[in-house]
């Protein structure tokens, strides 16, 4: 079966020809270990990912590895690869997946487990650990949601925790140590993968849970396996490596740009994030190595707009001198500079640089709550006049819209809390009257508190859907604008996010019946049906509820608590 007149029947066939500017194609020989890296959403999503870049650019650096891609088929491509019995396969050599010594998958966000093993039937790979032999590929995972791996824990060899960069060649030198072409033992391999710092082997550690369904005990199966995983952390990001040399794609992705992380980790310590907490320690990219890194990056790629990436871009010790430099360099070259991810207070006070100079396509504010308050519990230090006064000086230099994110559920929250964000969001709209005539366009993202691990709230429930609902309906019933636009994450949607954040390993079922059932793409609105992982939940034995919407006492196990950030 030619695939090319296949591709010539879906949607973006672009998606699955690889062959793109800057993309690696090596030798497909004996000496070389063989990875592919899979992220379990569609090529747009996952091309965005700077994680999936970095892996990429390091493992095609060295001479006796060649690394390659894969991501989750859309509905219609699966559907031909079922109906032709056409193995998924590789962008670079088009090789079916199951050829690859290790396969790597990316975990950027929990709903997005059904793909990973919609990824691996359709190569053909067992999706149990338990039931791989010594000629499957190894099966291993990292990124953010791995800082608690136990709901996917039937399904993955091995996790990286934190940082993937040294890590991940440890794992290759592992590899051809331990196997050559092809490991002579697949336990001998995971045995002396669980000695590399960061790595946690589930099939190694043995879990006892309480009458009442908490866990009782979790214990390493051998008294030379680690009783805790610590984090990976890159000291030096300075030095650390950066892909210069990105893959162009043929069709727009998500984030159609160069992506320069210029800092990694956060100063500042909001209680609900869960990126502040598994980021730190808080490390930079000096001024001089982001502008060579900029310049590299453009004469690799073409690329008109290059964004610096942080969790909080102005907290950088050189920012506004970074950004001099940056628009010195590109102002004559049609180059843009955006910095996402900025607080109030940088843009008028640190950053008058970018008032005149950075892309006005639009302005990001997260107070996250709506009082004063409530916004002190959460450990956010957002100075509301800042921001009001913040704004109005963003319309008068010539911004039009701005994007606000609040969130609801939260503890302590009252419904004067949640009439607050309704008054919030008038008060920035109507400040542009001030400056021109005319109200501003506000698009205020409203979306359900998540308690994640490794917070200072990881013990905190969850609120029901009913109770969230409700509190929706507060904020709807008080918007009356054509110039505001409100959005909320569908809160059925949130409820599975929390299911498997906080989740054991007894999900794994859950998972894999929501899969065969027909679950796939469950982080997309139109895709997601909740009344498939209700069944699945059902027909599993277990109470969502459970997890979600249950406190956790001080002296419970945490299903995450074998996970050390800090040493």
């Amino acid at each position: 079966m030619n695939i090319d007149e296949l591709l010539l029947t879906v949607q973006r066939p672009a998606r699955y020809i690889g062959g793109e500017w800057n993309s690696v194609r090596k030798e497909w020989t004996d000496g070389k270990t063989k990875v592919l890296l899979a992220f379990p959403d569609v090529y747009e999503v996952g091309m965005s990912y700077l994680g999936m870049k970095i892996l990429y650019g390091i493992l095609n650096g060295r001479a006796d590895c060649l690394c390659e891609r894969v991501f989750s088929p859309w509905v219609d491509f699966e559907d031909v690869l079922r109906k032709n019995k056409i193995s998924l396969f590789s962008l670079e050599s088009k090789r079916p997946i199951r050829d690859f010594d290790i396969i790597g998958f990316s975990l950027a966000y929990e709903l997005s487990y059904t793909n990973v093993l919609n990824i691996l039937d359709l190569g053909g790979i067992p999706l149990l650990s338990s039931q791989r032999s010594d000629e499957d590929p190894l099966i291993i995972a990292g990124g953010p949601s791995c800082f608690n791996p136990e709901p996917v824990a039937d399904f993955i060899d091995a996790f990286v925790i934190g940082d993937g960069e040294e890590a991940v060649g440890e794992i290759v030198d592992v590899y051809k140590r331990t196997s050559g072409t092809k490991y002579e033992s697949r336990k001998k391999l995971l045995r002396e993968l669980a000695d590399i710092p960061g790595v946690y082997v589930p099939s190694l550690y043995n879990v006892e849970y309480n009458v009442d369904g908490t866990i009782k005990s979790f214990r390493p199966k051998e008294g030379s396996v680690p009783e805790q995983i610590e984090k990976r952390v890159v000291k030096d990001l300075n030095a650390a490596f950066y892909p210069a040399k990105q893959i162009v794609p043929y069709i727009q992705i998500v984030h159609d740009r160069i992506a320069l992380e210029v800092m990694r980790g956060c100063k500042h310590a909001c209680k609900f994030c869960q990126a502040t907490a598994i980021y730190r320690p808080w490390r930079e990219r000096s001024k001089e190595t982001v502008t060579a890194l900029a310049q590299e990056a453009y004469r690799m790629t073409g690329y008109d707009e290059i964004s610096l990436l942080s969790l909080s871009s102005g907290d950088h010790s050189q920012i506004k001198e970074m950004l001099e430099a940056l628009n010195g360099v590109f102002k004559d070259k049609g180059v843009s500079v955006s910095v996402p991810s900025l607080r109030v207070e940088d843009i008028l006070t640190k950053l008058p640089v970018l008032l005149s100079e950075v892309k006005k396509s639009g302005l990001t504010f997260a107070p996250e709550a709506g009082t004063d308050c409530l916004r002190r519990s959460l450990n956010k230090d957002i100075d509301i006049n800042k921001l009001l006064e913040g704004a109005e000086g963003a319309f008068r230099a010539g911004w039009k819209r701005v994007k606000l994110y609040f969130m609801i559920g939260l503890p302590t929250e009252r419904d004067e809390d949640l009439a607050a964000i309704a008054d919030l969001i008038y008060a920035i709209s109507d400040l542009k009257r001030k400056v021109d005539g005319r109200n501003a366009h506000i698009a205020a993202s409203v979306n359900a508190f998540v308690p994640k691990p490794h917070t200072p709230l990881q013990r905190e429930p969850m609120e029901t859907v009913e109770a969230l609902a409700r509190k929706q309906g507060v904020i709807k019933g008080r918007i009356r604008s054509r110039f505001i636009e409100l959005s909320f994450n569908g809160l059925e949607m949130s409820y599975v996010e929390a299911l498997f954040s906080r989740g054991d390993r007894r999900l794994g079922p859950v998972i894999f019946e929501a899969w065969k059932s027909g679950s796939r793409f469950d982080g997309w609105r139109d895709h997601f049906r909740y009344g498939i992982w209700a069944e699945a939940l059902k027909k599993c034995g277990v109470e969502g509820d459970f997890y979600v919407t249950r406190p956790r006492p001080r002296e419970e196990i945490l299903p995450w608590g074998f996970v050390r950030l800090h040493s």
